[in-house]
């Protein structure tokens, strides 16, 4: 069970902010477990009873959810040995840990969502959703209809068969072309790997959305919180409904 320091235990629970929350245990007049606790830092979790001039208080610690357009050479993590900056390092939100949801190449730009919420992790990545992940891909050469096709029927990588992905080419860029490719798996560096299959070699990747949930005009490193609207084009209204994520 997650524990909190007491003065943030008393800030999620609406009380006061943390600074007010840090005089108030100070004063004497917060109790744990039927204890006077005056150390601010002193560790509960959601099954200590914290009491405030005598009431009761519970922690109602809201979820967060966030879309961002992940920017070249940042890593889809929540922390790098080596220094490299990670998503999580791009969002200035007060005590909240965040993770990312799936990966991202660090040589691909486009979509990731984080959250602190397990539950909504779970939901977008685990295979027996088959969560669709769009990318617009820059391929060196111009692919034909037939290349196209293997795609759409599934190709045969080092890690096994593909499952059927939707394929298109939607504009040229000179001798180049940009195929538009629709997934149902999360496997490493998959769309760059199917693509060099097909002998096509990725130039640039982007991916653009999530299930129903686009990029939009979010520009690289900026992110926003999601909305109603957002889990509604991630699971459909119905099923967002009955999630209640948010």
């Amino acid at each position: 069970m997650e524990e909190f320091r007491l003065q943030k235990f008393l800030a999620h629970s609406g009380v006061a902010s943390r600074r007010s929350a840090e005089e108030i245990i100070a004063s004497g007049r917060v109790f744990v477990n039927g204890k006077r606790v005056t150390d601010p830092a002193t560790k509960v979790t959601a099954r200590d009873k914290v009491t405030v001039d005598g009431k009761t208080v519970t922690v109602t610690r809201t979820k967060t959810y966030i879309i961002m357009n992940k920017p070249l050479g940042v890593l889809s993590s929540a922390s790098d040995d080596r220094g490299r900056k990670c998503v999580v390092d791009l969002v200035d939100l007060e005590d909240v840990r965040l993770y990312p949801v799936g990966r991202l190449d660090y040589d691909t730009q486009g979509i990731i969502l984080l959250t602190d919420d397990g539950d909504f992790m779970q939901r977008i990545t685990h295979p027996k959703y088959e969560m669709v992940k769009t990318y617009e891909a820059l391929v060196k050469g111009e692919p034909e209809e037939e290349d196209l096709q293997k795609l759409r029927t599934g190709i045969e990588l080092d890690d096994g068969m593909t499952l059927p992905a939707k394929a298109d080419v939607v504009k040229f860029n000179g001798p180049n072309a940009v195929v538009k490719i629709e997934i149902r798996e999360g496997r490493n560096r998959q769309v760059r790997r199917m693509l060099e299959a097909i002998g096509f070699p990725v130039l640039k990747l982007k991916r653009t959305a999530i299930g129903g949930l686009e990029l939009g005009n979010l520009r690289p490193g900026m992110w926003r919180q999601l909305k109603h609207r957002d889990f509604e084009a991630l699971f459909g209204k119905q099923e967002a409904k009955k999630l209640k994520f948010g």
